[in-house]
């Protein structure tokens, strides 16, 4: 990295908070922690009144898909036309970032590296020289503090900040935005839905393969697909239904993933993630200011517009039956062993495929939203659940109690 360039342990001036619904986005950690109050996607969020001051409207229920994904003005399949060695798919949105330096138009990006010494524990830096942007590439597991950097770059004096995060970490930066003094703000964001501690998936790769320590890569895929890469460049595909996922402890995906309800980013500028790609990355283009950004890649990008094919309902379905089952204590029902590998095959044929296995995902991540705050915090689901989720969860059964819409 440039010697200018900051990593957040030089910035951290507190511990981790010690609240059940907190993702330490990094808030905590900054010179007024107090600010949590008013920034944390999970004590009284206002998605609508964000979306409105970001993109200059809230969704459009004229425009199904934005319920499921959010404002937009486009959507479209992408990769670059020659991939970046380390990237995560073809290093769009790190791409992205090198071209917001390289064009002068940010004076810095704050975004994702690795621990020099754990490859997946995630590690914020402030990045001011594109070519250090190649140490933000791949995907890392685990909490991570960006955040805790903002106050880094103003005493810097950086002016125009670019911003790659997840959605909890750019929620409350959207809600802190007018109070952070910057002269412009550039937001990627990229899709999660379910993150967990770096000491939990060093166990899942475990229980993945005989040697951890000699993955390089993981990736799910939207065809159904885990895939993993190996040091001696082997690849290895495995089926969604052949993940040990059963066997994890109940506490393996916390409790603000569970109850998280923004899964695609829907803050960003732009969102980059894998979903609606087929195999490709998908791109929500959310307002001028993302299109610009996107612009940039100018023709080393080649762009088509997304599918989508299959039918959601009986999948989503099924996985409302088990976090019922699993919220009130009881094991989830699991697929007999002779069956897996003829549904395994089934799936990226005849499941969800394209925008239909992205507003799946959504869905399911609604639900689970909806019933773990019922079960854990059930005080909260009036102010924690936005109106435009219960119109995704209503075709399957849940519908919002007395004291439950906000």
């Amino acid at each position: 990295m440039a010697a200018e360039d900051t990593q957040a342990g030089q910035a951290m001036h507190t511990e981790a908070p010690a609240r059940v619904l907190c993702t330490d986005c990094g808030v905590s950690r900054g010179a007024d922690p107090r600010q949590c109050g008013q920034a944390c996607q999970f004590i009284h969020p206002d998605y609508a009144s964000l979306e409105t001051r970001v993109h200059g409207r809230p969704r459009d229920p004229a425009r199904p898909d934005e319920l499921f994904f959010g404002p937009f003005e486009r959507m479209v399949q992408a990769a670059l036309k020659a991939p970046r060695a380390g990237a995560q798919w073809t290093g769009i949105t790190t791409r992205l970032g090198e071209r917001l330096l390289e064009t002068g138009q940010v004076d810095a990006v704050l975004a994702m590296g690795a621990d020099p010494t754990d490859r997946w524990r995630p590690l914020p830096r402030l990045v001011t020289d594109a070519a250090d942007m190649v140490h933000c590439r791949g995907m890392r597991m685990g909490y991570a503090p960006l955040l805790s950097l903002l106050d880094e770059a103003r005493a810097r004096g950086l002016r125009r900040l670019a911003v790659i995060g997840v959605p909890c970490q750019i929620y409350p930066l959207r809600a802190l935005e007018p109070t952070l003094g910057f002269e412009s703000l550039t937001v990627i964001g990229i899709p999660c839905s379910d993150n967990t501690t770096t000491e939990n998936f060093h166990t899942f790769l475990s229980l993945l393969t005989p040697a951890p320590e000699t993955v390089t890569y993981l990736e799910f895929r939207a065809d159904y697909h885990v895939e993993m890469r190996f040091q001696d460049g082997r690849v290895r595909l495995i089926p969604f239904l052949k993940l040990p996922l059963s066997t994890l402890p109940s506490d393996f995906f916390p409790l603000t993933c569970r109850a998280c309800v923004d899964y695609t980013n829907a803050l960003a500028d732009l969102t980059v993630g894998y979903m609606g790609g087929r195999g490709e990355q998908w791109v929500v283009v959310r307002n001028p200011r993302g299109q610009a950004v996107f612009d940039l890649l100018g023709d080393e990008v080649r762009v088509r517009e997304p599918t989508s094919a299959g039918k959601r309902a009986s999948a989503v379905k099924g996985f409302l039956a088990n976090i019922e089952r699993a919220a009130g204590g009881l094991p989830m029902r699991t697929m007999p062993d002779w069956a897996r590998p003829i549904v395994a095959w089934m799936m990226p044929r005849t499941g969800p495929r394209g925008l239909e296995f992205a507003r799946t995902r959504v869905e399911m991540k609604a639900l689970e939203a909806v019933v773990t705050l019922r079960h854990r915090f059930p005080k909260r689901v009036r102010a924690m659940i936005p109106p435009h989720l219960w119109s995704l969860v209503e075709p399957y059964g849940l519908t919002p109690g007395p004291d439950e819409r906000a």
